[in-house]
């Protein structure tokens, strides 16, 4: 209902606020040329001072305000260069409400003539933002805290043009993982992790990771960010949409920075992945696994998801902990072996084979039981037993529970695995 959008195509609603701003003695025509400023930038620092276009040096510049109208007139139809400043009054407060930081001052003096329209014929900032929010009705101005010096002049446009002010809130920066300076994508170049929520190209084409693509969830990444900068007391952490709908305001916003951690990242998104149910996650697995040529039936991938449940924080990572279900070991831990395997593990595991080759029901309990008496009957210890069956089975030192990945495997895979990498381990 506001059309049109682009900023290229606004540019004559722009121009009407400004002459209007200039018909009432808002704004002025300035023609000073950037040489001239420079000169005058030059002039000031040589006399240890700071140079503002303002109150104070406005009637000293070639603007509509100290040269005669028909000059002014003249200048502007021989396509002289100008640029539109906004008159800041002299010696006033500009007082203004932060939902977050309430009330604040600030003395006009500190403020120049700042630029509404540039010498390209194209608005400022200052100016579209303005226009733009009053045209389209907005109510709430939620930004980051770099706009807070912007907001007297701001508040002073919407009085110059006697609107109806909308509410401000400037939000807390997200700092670097140091707490040094405002995070940017060169943090997360060097860090490793995203700093943007959808995958960013650049003009130049190179292309940022986002967060979904990195495998977050939506719900996950909300409820991260938004304890970035707000708390609702408590030690709580972990909160539904619909709670934080119901929690959130502004007025519990914080006033400083927060530190980005992207391992408490991590730890937002391992949560809300473990309140998953395993057909969830199976539903979200197959597609990744079918990309890397691995056909598993539903079923079979529920299994696995309830399997690792609680080893992953994306289910990216889940192929990760369960390849060795789809290929035997090519290689086996060499620390487990130098550490674990004895001389006499060869004939363990060829008893323990025989325990899996006569067990009756295949199952988790079932195998726990029938090792475990073998264990004991025998006078070993588990320490003697199971990092060498791991090893045969996996290939890998540790990892999850055993006997839930032998009923995965099944009796055959389980014995042929067995027997393969005794072949294996005592030609190593």
């Amino acid at each position: 209902p506001f059309a049109p959008y682009r900023q290229s195509e606004r540019k004559e609603i722009y121009r009407k606020y400004a002459e209007y701003l200039i018909s009432e003695g808002f704004a002025y025509y300035a023609f000073d040329t950037p040489e001239e400023l420079e000169k005058i930038r030059k002039d000031f620092e040589q006399r240890k001072e700071q140079f503002q276009y303002d109150a104070t040096v406005r009637e000293t510049m070639r603007n509509s305000l100290t040269l005669p109208a028909d000059e002014v007139r003249k200048l502007i139809a021989s396509g002289a260069h100008y640029v539109i400043r906004f008159k800041i009054p002299a010696g006033s407060q500009v007082v203004m409400n932060d939902i977050i930081r309430g009330e604040i001052q600030v003395s006009t003096s500190t403020l120049d003539d700042k630029v509404l329209f540039k010498s390209d014929g194209m608005p400022t900032y200052h100016l579209a933002n303005i226009v733009d929010d009053h045209r389209m009705e907005i109510t709430h101005v939620i930004r980051g805290e770099e706009w807070l010096p912007s907001l007297p002049l701001h508040y002073l446009l919407y009085d110059a043009f006697s609107w109806e002010k909308p509410q401000f809130a400037h939000l807390p920066l997200i700092l670097k993982p140091d707490g040094k300076g405002k995070l940017s994508k060169r943090d997360g170049d060097k860090g490793g992790f995203p700093v943007f929520p959808l995958n960013w190209k650049t003009s130049e084409g190179e292309i940022y990771p986002g967060y979904r693509e990195t495998g977050y969830y939506p719900d996950a990444f909300v409820n991260f960010l938004v304890l970035l900068g707000w708390n609702p007391g408590g030690e709580k952490e972990i909160f539904s949409m619909t709670e934080l709908t119901e929690l959130f305001s502004l007025e519990r916003a914080g006033k400083s920075g927060s530190r980005f951690d992207p391992e408490k990242a991590k730890w937002f998104n391992q949560q809300y992945l473990r309140k998953k149910m395993p057909s969830e996650l199976a539903s979200e697995l197959l597609p990744i696994l079918k990309e890397r040529n691995i056909n598993l039936d539903f079923e079979k991938a529920i299994q696995l998801c309830a399997f690792v449940h609680d080893r992953v924080s994306f289910v990216h990572e889940i192929p990760g902990e369960i390849m060795f279900f789809f290929q035997p070991p090519v290689s086996y831990c060499d620390v487990t072996l130098k550490k674990k395997w004895k001389p006499e593990t060869a004939g363990i595991m060829e008893q323990i084979s025989k325990i899996i080759a006569g067990a009756g029901s295949f199952t988790r309990d079932d195998l726990e039981h029938s090792v475990k008496s073998f264990i004991e009957g025998n006078g070993l210890s588990f320490g003697a037993v199971m990092p060498g069956l791991r090893l045969l089975l996996t290939g890998m030192g540790q990892g999850p529970d055993l006997f839930s990945v032998m009923e995965i495997l099944g009796r055959e895979e389980c014995m042929k695995r067995i027997s393969e990498g005794l072949q294996k381990i005592t030609k190593l």
